[in-house]
């Protein structure tokens, strides 16, 4: 038990939680926005399902460590380019986001409105099958991260825990706050296009340092506070 004193571990458990939870911001608004299809209450048992699939998915790759350095092994080439199972996720999960994303950009803007019908076990589960397809593609840069930052298992089980955890306390506020802004609706289904851009393009081997992608958002997310902001001065304004 003289782990629990060492300093380093500690320090190792801050560090990478706080990361694990950056990483699990674009996982939380794709669940946000396509849980958003389905009646409050089936969306709020969605992202509590999908989010606990993500927790178990990254326990069991973490458990699997061997297995996750293997998945950089080619299986193929083509045309000179060595094609692994971890850039084949990565080229179909970036592939997916990009394809849903634009989808229900077209439907926000066509529609005007999102379409929440009643739902059903055979929505529901399309809706989970979804969440739990780009969960495993989520985790695979959140497990290969923990395994770089950290040197013992339970330390990386702990803070991607935690990190879920707190992704469940912050997933019901961000889907509501998503739903009651189409205009931040529609910066958080631009930034998952970022993000499918950027999975498509580690699938070919091309590298965008996510730190590119957060800082893209972050600017956009500041200026979108500014305009609601300046509305609810005009409103405010405008009602005395």
């Amino acid at each position: 038990m003289e782990w629990i004193l060492d300093p380093q571990i500690w320090a190792s458990l801050l560090a990478l939680t706080a990361l694990e939870i950056v990483l699990g911001i674009d996982n939380v608004i794709f669940i946000s926005i396509i849980s958003a299809s389905l009646p409050p209450a089936q969306g709020e048992r969605a992202r509590r399902l999908g989010l606990t699939a993500a927790l178990a998915i990254r326990i069991v790759l973490l458990a699997g460590i061997a297995w996750i350095v293997g998945l950089r092994a080619p299986i193929a080439e083509v045309f000179g380019f060595a094609l692994s199972w971890r850039d084949a996720l990565l080229l179909a999960g970036g592939l997916f986001l990009l394809g849903k994303g634009t989808r229900e950009i077209h439907h926000s803007v066509d529609t005007g409105k999102d379409d929440k019908g009643a739902g059903g076990a055979e929505r529901f589960g399309a809706v989970i099958a979804q969440i739990i397809v780009l969960d495993a593609v989520f985790s695979l840069d959140s497990v290969i991260t923990a395994v770089g930052m950290a040197e013992h298992l339970p330390v990386m089980i702990a803070a991607v825990t935690i990190a879920i955890a707190i992704m469940m306390l912050a997933s019901e506020p961000v889907s509501a706050f998503i739903e009651r802004h189409p205009t931040a609706k529609m910066l958080a289904l631009s930034f998952l296009l970022l993000v499918g851009v950027a999975l498509v393009a580690d699938g070919m081997h091309f590298h965008i340092p996510r730190g590119y992608l957060y800082f893209a958002i972050a600017f956009s997310a500041g200026v979108e506070t500014l305009n609601l902001i300046a509305a609810r001065r005009r409103a405010a304004r405008a009602a005395g």
